[in-house]
């Protein structure tokens, strides 16, 4: 499938550019033979130079970046297989031996690829598949709402393409917490426990500490597009560096994973996650009764609120938004009379990038638990780690 935004749109950003051009080239031959001030001269060139300077700019800079995006995939093919999911490929990428095998969930916007720290560590302890959801990374976009009740129902599709059968854990981060649960509660047989990394609630749109009030959706959509446009321009690929070493990405990332999801961050595939995000209410309303769970194992790993309302800046907002994240986080323990929950000190929400220690090091623990090889934790007060 051709790339719509990193291939057609830059060629016809240039195509677009030569024409103005040209326009401009016969409009300044056409103004020479006419009698006109010097001054209105001079300000109808200044205003096609600026003109040619900006579309020139652009269509260059996209078509450069269309370039180095194509040249970094083929000297660096993504690990992983294709597979066929309603007749749209779908990639997933299993890595380690053992049982259960763990399946990794992106958050919104991230793909399989942000999973490059955490699943080679994983892999040691037992078998782990990343996958990327349709829309995003090598994965073609499939038809239908972008909601909990359509991904979880492709994952399941695409897990017995791949042959695996369960017993499977379920590690969610961000919205990608509602797609676990949805999935536990349609194929309990299937779910052997469930790790949500400082995941989403059903319904937390709703609640007014967590949103930005009416012009939320508005503000998304065009937070979303302008992220578009200058993704399309190359403009991060200048700014960032993106493989390059000025991509600056967290802690336990080899060089080739990092080049890969430093790569990955210049070529975000927007439409998937405007659809996600418009779907995001649909989800909670799907989710929101899912659980309890019983004594299915739950770990909760969750980022430091703390952390935000310990800032001299801190406001009453952010203060408010702390404690409703972790009342919500609270919540998620709860699900279960075998959840517990952790807090990684210091972090932020993208806990897979800032604090994969923590995952790399309790997830084992928990998957252990699960084999029998030591008694399954109750719920008790969470337990912040260094």
């Amino acid at each position: 499938m051709i790339d719509f935004d990193f291939v057609v749109i830059p060629a016809m950003l240039l195509i677009a550019a030569i024409a103005v051009v040209l326009l401009s080239i016969r409009y300044l031959r056409t103004m020479s033979s006419r009698p006109r001030a010097k001054v209105a001269r001079a300000l109808d060139l200044t205003i096609l130079l600026a003109v040619n300077v900006m579309v020139l700019g652009v269509a260059i800079s996209s078509n450069v970046n269309a370039v180095l995006t194509e040249s970094f995939r083929a000297k660096h093919p993504e690990p992983g297989t294709d597979y066929l999911v309603n007749g749209k490929k779908m990639h997933m990428n299993c890595t380690g031996a053992g049982s259960p095998t763990v399946v990794l969930e992106a958050g919104l916007g991230w793909d399989s690829l942000v999973w490059g720290g955490v699943q080679p560590a994983l892999s040691k302890s037992t078998r782990v598949c990343s996958y990327d959801r349709a829309g995003f990374g090598l994965s073609d976009p499939l038809p239908g709402p972008r909601d909990a009740v359509h991904i979880s129902g492709e994952l399941h599709s695409l897990l017995k393409e791949a042959g695996v059968s369960g017993p499977i854990v379920l590690m969610g981060h961000s919205v990608a917490g509602m797609y676990i649960r949805e999935y536990a509660t349609q194929y309990p047989e299937q779910v052997a426990g469930l790790v949500f990394i400082d995941s989403s609630t059903p319904l937390q749109n709703r609640d007014p500490h967590l949103s930005m009030g009416q012009g939320a959706g508005l503000q998304q959509w065009a937070s979303i597009l302008e992220m578009r446009a200058t993704s399309i321009a190359g403009y991060p690929r200048f700014e960032k560096g993106c493989a390059g070493p000025g991509a600056g990405l967290g802690a336990g990332l080899d060089r080739e994973a990092a080049s890969m999801l430093g790569e990955d961050l210049c070529h975000v595939h927007y439409e998937a996650m405007q659809a996600e995000f418009d779907s995001f209410d649909a989800s909670g309303e799907e989710t929101v009764q899912t659980g309890p769970f019983g004594d299915l194992p739950i770990l909760v790993i969750s980022q430091d609120t703390m952390k935000l309302i310990s800032k001299p800046s801190a406001g009453q907002g952010e203060r408010e938004f702390a404690k409703t994240w972790n009342g919500m986080q609270e919540k998620l323990k709860e699900l279960s009379t075998r959840g517990r929950r952790i807090i990684a000190k210091g972090s932020d929400h993208n806990l897979t990038l800032e604090r994969p220690d923590v995952i790399e090091r309790e997830v084992p623990r928990f998957i252990d638990e699960i084999r029998g090889n030591g008694a399954l934790r109750v719920r008790g007060a969470a337990v912040v780690i260094e």
